[in-house]
């Protein structure tokens, strides 16, 4: 059996005694459901990624169903002309907004060109870059025209539309819109009490089957362990929590534990706009050996997951004879010492009189990781590299050193990985750029033939292997408890990044009284 290095740090990590804070309580119940969410300072979909509320306000042309397969949104149905690379959208008619004004045509055109628009620097502007034209047949037919192929557009087109009668002229970054949105989804706003709660009510007069649920309350709630308590003091219906904490609810009656696999996974982001990588970017590798992810894995999240060696280890395109970098010490050494590193008086290697080590930043309440941060940082030290760990009040993309980040995408193999490592892309935080990266993820996106795909997928991988932009280490499982009485959850679902995806067909859920 492999010895794995031993996690002192995360071996003192403390499992909440959930039982003191009102544990004998029952889970809420009624016509209103208890989300456990992370804050929001403004809900824009077209400029932002991962709202779980986005999907109750708003809806795309398109949308997913619970095998992530594209289905009519608010198209109902769509053409494809291969001589023209257009496709053409015939939408539901006697649709509305949450205002009661019609939804048309123009309201898509208006916000797919507010997203492709460079100066309101959109994250998701690289997925509709090959948008040469967009046409308003009539109110309720549209045509995109694309300068080349797009293997994920109809994906892309799950893209929340946003009201033109309410957004032309505002700034899509700032407008108070994003603090009071009006959709056409299942849901509308009812209010918000800024860091406190996000209530939404059934829209009654939405286009498709109406919810059954009548009040959705999106109660803020930052901190991973503060769900746990509230989850069992039955201030909460449904939560998203670690599954350490999830643990505790084994056994209950009260409560439903869904373990559902997704595509997230979490890495250390090397900043490639930061002058210590231009200098120690061939240290890398070093970086990427020196990580145990089976022990971190197990440590931290129970086994819930999978060590991680590719963006698209959990997709049909994997590559699964790529460089997985398993976990070497000697070869972390090896590496560095091959690339003129001495070891220190420290403990630390040292490279022109400099000390090789680097700061990883990790985001504010994610207990997650926090954890894996202060395990890798601690493997690291053990090879020689003096990693020590920071969460800020606020990330710095361009200053920091590295990120513990998380991405990952349970739909076309374009997603999250076309604009997060290629040059220049809206989601590209780490600066990465490598040619060939760029060559074999346009290579996959304009094709739709699976074996030209895979081939160039496999290639993809290959080259970001060889030049790493992450030091991967896991996929993270969602581990979801609910109340019992909580009905209509499609467990098998895979979720994407931060367990997102869940709340593909709320408008079926119940509450049983």
């Amino acid at each position: 059996m492999k010895k794995h290095f031993p996690l002192l740090l995360l071996a003192a990590v403390l499992v909440l005694g959930l039982t003191a804070c009102g544990g004998n309580s029952s889970p809420a119940v009624g016509d209103t459901l208890i989300y456990a969410s992370g804050d929001y300072t403004r809900i824009n979909p077209a400029m932002d990624e991962h709202g779980e509320i986005n999907i109750l306000l708003f809806n795309g042309l398109t949308a997913h169903n619970g095998e992530n397969q594209v289905i009519p949104g608010l198209a109902k149905n769509w053409d494809f002309d291969e001589t023209s690379c257009t496709y053409t959208f015939h939408l539901e008619e006697n649709v509305k907004w949450h205002d009661g004004e019609p939804f048309t045509a123009e309201d898509v055109r208006f916000t797919i060109e507010a997203i492709m628009d460079p100066e309101n620097g959109s994250e998701n502007a690289p997925n509709y870059e090959d948008v040469e034209e967009i046409t308003v047949v009539d109110d309720h037919t549209v045509a995109f025209r694309l300068s080349a192929p797009n293997a994920a557009f109809l994906d892309y087109m799950t893209m929340a539309v946003l009201p033109q009668h309410l957004l032309e002229g505002e700034n899509m970054q700032e407008s108070d819109f994003f603090r009071s949105p009006i959709g056409t989804g299942p849901y509308k706003l009812k209010s918000w009490d800024v860091g406190q709660a996000i209530t939404l009510v059934k829209n009654e007069d939405y286009f498709k089957k109406s919810a059954n649920i009548d009040t959705i309350i999106f109660k803020i709630i930052p901190d991973d362990n503060a769900k746990a308590v509230q989850m069992q003091a039955g201030e909460l219906t449904l939560a998203h929590l670690t599954p350490k904490d999830a643990e505790n609810f084994q056994g209950k009656d009260e409560y439903t534990i869904y373990d559902m696999k997704t595509s997230d996974y979490r890495g250390i982001l090397f900043n490639f706009n930061n002058s210590y990588w231009l200098e120690n970017r061939d240290l890398i590798p070093a970086i990427c050996y020196a990580i145990d992810r089976q022990a971190i894995l197990e440590a931290v999240v129970m086994g819930h997951g999978a060590a991680a060696y590719s963006p698209l280890q959990r997709n049909i395109y994997n590559n699964e004879n790529v460089e997985r970098y398993s976990y070497d010490p000697a070869k972390a050494k090896s590496v560095l010492e091959d690339a003129g590193c001495v070891m220190g008086d420290k403990g630390f290697y040292e490279r022109n009189g400099q000390e090789i080590g680097f700061v990883l930043s990790v985001g504010a309440g994610d207990q997650v990781r926090l954890d894996m941060a202060q395990a890798a940082a601690q493997q690291l030290q053990q090879v020689g590299i003096n990693c020590t760990v920071e969460v800020p009040s606020k990330v710095d993309w361009e200053g920091q050193m590295a990120y513990l980040i998380g991405w990952g995408s349970p739909f076309d193999a374009d997603d999250h990985t076309y604009k997060v490592f290629g040059t220049g892309k809206g989601a590209n935080y780490s600066g990465y750029s490598n040619a060939l990266v760029d060559q074999y993820l346009s290579e996959a996106r304009q094709s739709n033939d699976p074996v030209v795909r895979k081939e160039a997928y496999a290639k993809f991988q290959t080259a970001l292997a060889e030049d790493p932009a992450y030091a991967f280490i896991c996929y993270v499982d969602a581990s979801y408890v609910a109340s019992s009485a909580l009905k209509g959850i499609s467990p098998d679902t895979v979720l994407g990044h931060h367990g997102v995806g869940i709340f593909w067909n709320v408008t079926e859920w119940s509450i049983e009284k």
